[in-house]
């Protein structure tokens, strides 16, 4: 069959932090594709601020550059297993993948997620071992866990016999030779178009074009982005979109928009073998086909990971409701989840019993954290309650998400985290000491032992541990309890200011989670008890002013540093009788009841339930 040798499509996949956008980044500078006095930012692909303030990928973006007579399209898709959806669908629409190794951390958790996707696909791997001039590289050893983690995945034979590629992403170098770095990423490129397969070139044929992500704009609505299996498409072309319901409608495409660089440029028709965004459909989903009218056959529907967590959105209803957001009823934060379903095809929103609830599921903590933080930075304001396991029914047995943990730490730490997962409900699969004072230990943990871990880990381990999870399979819920927080929680009895005495008062009591001065009402957590139990206090209490002068008076005092926490932080604290309340400018923790006797009441009632059981 003919194929077109003008054209490669390939997805560069990654463990989060291996380099991947800067290898596009420095691909986009070395093929010429910026003129020669436009700035680029660094990491130009990562278009959100959320993306560079956490220097992670989010959403899969397209690119294209150019080399001598060929154009390379190429997908940089997320590293982070919670946004596995978007890596699934890429792997659809290319015909090879870059696989990016750290020459110092090796094969990680995320690696063997993405590559799955791949191998599964049956796309050509090229290995790319990046960031080949850090200190302590060891690429040799590095290439070796990078075979053997093909064979453990049932690699092909033609995919074992994948081309090695030595780089420098930050130095825009790269090489065949583990010792020494060409000047440019030529080597790079070579690999590309000798290595990839170039797509079939049948224009010829009816169309056939699948959208495997979306995009949204003001102007033109809903885009499909996808790629061309088959045929020519043309704007102004009436055509029929095969629904995944199996209704079929029909509509005239108005747009094309091709990839040049980091920019979209209009154009009048696509063939087989190009990936372009496509308008003109009101109500198009990922993984329905656009085919010809009078030749209507569908492909093959994307599956998309399902949600493994889930938490309830609510609106908030605290005492200072409405002060900081500028959304903040039912209706909006409604249209805006319901926005968000446009173009995350892995998030679910539900409806509860209340209207102004919704039980909203997604990908893993990161997934659901990404969404509120997007929200409040917006204006909205809402409270979100404890994010929770979703258990499935599979022959007849209920099972829950585990997770594949793999944890490096020094030495002297091991005992202490393998006792740490082992209380909750951890299964130690692998430990490998290199010999360096670093130990490698892989767990298979149950996802809701992992909920609120991060933290406890990080004590642990002194800060100096790196813990990395992914979703591994399904399987029957183990009994008893698993995680959750030891420690009650200091709940302040007063609406009010924060004072220094006030929290000089009750500081021995636990840890503080405000600093003085911070509006603070009845119900809402203001610090962690030091014991079990949950405990009310006054941190509100201002010194009364005698006539009596102390011979101390001169000594001023220093109250200990407060523990702010981040929205993740946050809700991983969550009990299940608590509420985390986010506007843009604050993230407070409270009581989902704000009133002590009530609480004490249900308390009660619980117990006394439970005992007559």
């Amino acid at each position: 069959m003919k194929s077109r040798t003008d054209i490669r499509n390939i997805a560069i996949i990654a463990h989060v932090d291996h380099g991947k956008t800067t290898l596009v980044d420095q691909l986009l500078k070395q093929a010429g594709t910026f003129r020669s006095n436009e700035y680029v930012e660094e990491r130009a692909m990562d278009s959100n601020d959320l993306e560079r303030e956490r220097g992670i990928t989010i959403l899969a973006k397209n690119t294209a550059i150019q080399y001598k007579d060929t154009k390379i399209n190429i997908l940089d898709t997320p590293g982070h297993a919670d946004f596995g959806g978007e890596v699934e669908r890429i792997m659809r629409m290319v015909d090879g993948v870059l696989l990016v190794v750290d020459a110092y951390e090796g094969c990680m958790p995320q690696t063997r997620f993405v590559l799955k996707k791949a191998l599964e696909q049956n796309l050509t791997p090229i290995v790319v071992v990046n960031k080949i001039d850090r200190d302590f590289a060891r690429p040799k050893e590095v290439v070796d866990e990078v075979i053997d983690l093909f064979i453990e995945l049932d690699a092909s034979e033609e995919q074992l016999e994948f081309p090695v590629i030595y780089a420098s992403a930050i130095n825009g170098t790269a090489s065949l030779n583990p010792e020494k770095q060409e000047e440019n990423m030529q080597p790079l490129y070579d690999a590309i178009i000798e290595h990839i397969p170039a797509p079939v070139d049948n224009r010829e044929e009816p169309l056939q074009f699948q959208v495997a992500l979306l995009d949204y704009n003001d102007y033109v609505g809903r885009i499909g982005i996808g790629r061309v299996f088959r045929g020519t498409m043309k704007v102004g072309q009436q055509v029929a979109l095969m629904k995944l319901d199996g209704s079929i409608k029909q509509f005239r495409v108005t747009k094309i928009f091709g990839f040049f660089g980091l920019k979209r440029q209009e154009i009048q028709e696509a063939m087989a073998g190009d990936l372009v965004a496509v308008s003109g459909m009101e109500d198009i989903n990922v993984g329905e086909t656009v085919c010809p009218v009078d030749h209507q056959e569908a492909l093959p529907v994307l599956r998309i990971d399902e949600p493994t967590l889930q938490m309830t959105f609510a609106v908030n209803n605290s005492p200072f409701a409405g002060r900081e957001g500028k959304y903040v009823t039912a209706r909006k934060i409604e249209e805006r989840l319901r926005a968000q379903l446009q173009t995350d095809v892995s998030l679910r929103v539900e409806n509860t019993d209340s209207p102004d609830a919704w039980i909203v599921s997604g990908r893993g903590e990161l997934h659901l954290s990404i969404l509120i933080e997007n929200m409040r930075r917006e204006g909205y304001e809402l409270q979100v309650s404890k994010p929770e396991v979703i258990v499935k029914e599979i022959d007849g047995v209920r099972c829950e998400p585990i997770e594949r943990v793999q944890i490096d730490v020094p030495e002297e730490y091991t005992g202490a985290v393998m006792e740490s997962l082992g209380a909750r409900k951890g299964e130690l699969l692998d430990m490998i000491n290199n010999g360096t004072g670093q130990v490698r230990l892989i767990f298979n943990v149950p996802a809701r032992g992992l909920i609120g871990y991060t933290t406890e880990f990080l004590t642990l381990t002194r800060g100096y541990g790196i813990i990395n999870h992914s979703f591994d399979s399904y399987q029957p819920i183990a009994p008893g309890q698993v995680g959750g927080r030891r420690q009650g929680v200091l709940v302040s009895m007063e609406t009010g200011k924060a004072t220094t005495y006030g929290i000089m008062q009750v500081e021995d009591r636990g840890t503080i989670f405000v600093e003085p001065g911070t509006e603070i009402y009845e119900g809402m957590i203001v610090g962690e008890h030091t014991r079990e139990n949950d405990l009310t206090v006054n941190i509100t209490k201002v010194k009364h002013a005698t006539n009596v002068r102390s011979a101390t008076k001169d000594q001023t005092t220093v109250i200990k540093k407060p523990r702010i926490m981040t929205l993740e932080e946050s809700l991983e604290y969550l009990n299940d009788d608590e509420y985390c309340e986010v506007t843009p400018q604050s993230i407070r923790l409270r009581k989902k009841i704000l009133d002590k006797n009530e609480r004490e009441r249900l308390a009660k009632k619980k117990k006394y339930a439970e005992m007559n059981k």
